[in-house]
């Protein structure tokens, strides 16, 4: 598949940039149709707590403000661009000590970073907390199978990687900074290994043992740590802050490159002929990034936007013909699978999917509490603390859809908690 492919950039001559990068991050746009723009300009100012700051991922003009499924798009045809060289970021050392913690929090914030390995909350945020930080975790575990492009990320850019995690835990006022990744990498442990060296006080390299969902913050959080988040709780709870690598890479290239957010690594793999990991620009078409891979192999598929595991379908059957969507700062991969065809059985209480829940949860009990629409037994169930991995389903001997109905239990408490603050 993918693992083992190079990063390749995709250069699209047009992007369709969301001005909502994650689900009530609603940004005000800056420009207007007819306007010209710059590769890194800033074009949509946040207006709530959850939005980043957006800019501009090519260089051209700005052919329409317009608005799709209820979320509004900024469109920019391109112009012809030679690609960028890598920065200091990717080439020397950072000397952390240049740069101090707020310098470090309103940069990140002015350049949209947001976190690049799961919901997409802003970074500043996360490093304004006023718990007492003592450590910090770059996650590079990418436990989603499939996915390969955090392992392409620290195996071409180990040094960006690192660079980055200097200038985070310079943020989060820790003492202690660990790399983790899955001993499954080792390319990117010894591109890893090598890249620490020239560092005086470096980051610590943890290899973790293969094993699904190592890469969820409150696991990697207990594996790494030894500490529980408590129930309700955040990591900050813990004394700890969990970035993802792609993250600290992006956050070297805003600090030494003057560089935000533009472009991510997106993986595109399964069913397309040639797998790939491209370098894309925030907006690119997912339609055009499969075409890139060489397109679906088989008419008889589903398009999974993210891994497996965790990701949503966002098309089946689909013949490449039609635009399924466009890169996001949170789009890790585009996986293709051949058609599910599963058919629910009742559930025979065999427990498997609490042995497996890594979050300690009744799955079953929440299913048939969730059917029934009974969200105050959802609640008593701790059905918020879900984390969506999907384990639950995958060991489901009945093949009941335990994932999908734990989530909807998950959202259907969290709003019943939204509502009862704000009452």
């Amino acid at each position: 598949m993918s693992a083992g492919k190079e990063i390749r950039p995709f250069r699209p001559g047009q992007v369709w940039i969301s001005m909502e990068q994650t689900p009530g991050g609603r940004c005000e746009p800056l420009v207007r149709e007819g306007d010209r723009v710059r590769r890194g300009q800033k074009i949509g100012e946040p207006q709530t707590f959850t939005a980043s700051a957006v800019h501009a991922s090519i260089s051209g003009a700005v052919t329409g403000l317009r608005t799709a499924k209820g979320t509004l798009y900024c469109a920019i045809r391109g112009d012809e661009e030679q690609p960028s060289p890598l920065g200091r970021s990717a080439l020397e050392p950072v000397d952390a000590a240049a740069f101090g913690r707020e310098e470090i929090i309103a940069a990140i914030r002015e350049g949209g970073l947001v976190g690049m390995g799961g919901a997409g909350f802003p970074a500043a945020v996360k490093y304004e907390t006023k718990a007492e930080i003592d450590t910090l975790l770059l996650n590079g575990a990418e436990c989603e199978p499939f996915l390969t492009c955090d392992d392409r990320l620290m195996t071409e850019q180990p040094l960006a990687v690192l660079n980055g995690a200097m200038l985070l835990k310079k943020a989060a006022g820790a003492g202690r900074a660990v790399l983790c990744l899955e001993d499954n990498k080792p390319e990117a442990a010894r591109a890893l290994e090598e890249a620490l060296r020239l560092f005086e006080d470096p980051p610590e390299l943890k290899i973790l043992p293969t094993r699904y969902p190592q890469g969820g913050e409150r696991q990697l959080i207990q594996a790494v740590t030894g500490r529980e988040v408590p129930a309700g709780g955040l990591p900050a709870d813990a004394g700890v802050i969990v970035s993802n690598v792609a993250t600290a890479r992006t956050a070297a290239a805003i600090l030494m490159d003057r560089e935000p957010l533009t472009s991510r690594v997106v993986t595109v793999t399964g069913g397309v002929r040639e797998p790939q990991n491209f370098l894309a620009p925030i907006g690119a078409s997912l339609q055009e990034l499969i075409a890139a891979a060489g397109g679906v192999n088989s008419r008889e598929n589903r398009v999974i936007l993210g891994g497996p595991m965790t990701g949503r379908c966002i098309a089946r059957n689909y013949d490449g013909e039609t635009e399924i969507g466009f890169v996001t700062k949170t789009t890790s991969g585009i996986v293709v699978l051949p058609p599910a065809r599963l058919t629910e059985s009742p559930c025979i209480r065999c427990g498997g999917c609490v042995s497996v829940c890594p979050a300690g949860l009744t799955p079953w009990k929440i299913d048939f509490a969730e059917r029934a629409g009974d969200g105050a037994l959802c609640e008593r169930l701790d059905a918020d603390a879900c984390i969506g991995c999907g384990c639950c389903s995958y060991i489901c001997p009945a093949r009941r859809e335990l994932a999908r109905h734990t989530i909807l239990a998950r959202d259907r408490v969290r709003a019943m908690q939204r509502e009862r603050r704000n009452a």
